[in-house]
């Protein structure tokens, strides 16, 4: 028995190795997408007259 089998013959192989590449990929995309929308967002937003009239929400 050699290191490459694993633990009594039994190792992840190729397809556990895909699902880690393809994981990885998508998680590249998904950061890459979240940037993109972050840089896309105003410097400032516009007040809330409604919360700015009440104060700060007491409760919940």
């Amino acid at each position: 028995m050699t290191l490459a089998d694993g633990v009594n013959g039994v190792s992840a192989g190729w397809l556990g190795f895909l699902i880690v590449i393809l994981l990885g990929v998508v998680t590249a995309l998904l950061i890459r997408n979240m940037n993109s929308r972050i840089k896309r967002l105003p410097d400032r937003f516009p007040p809330d007259d409604d919360e700015d009239a009440s104060g700060p929400s007491a409760g919940a």
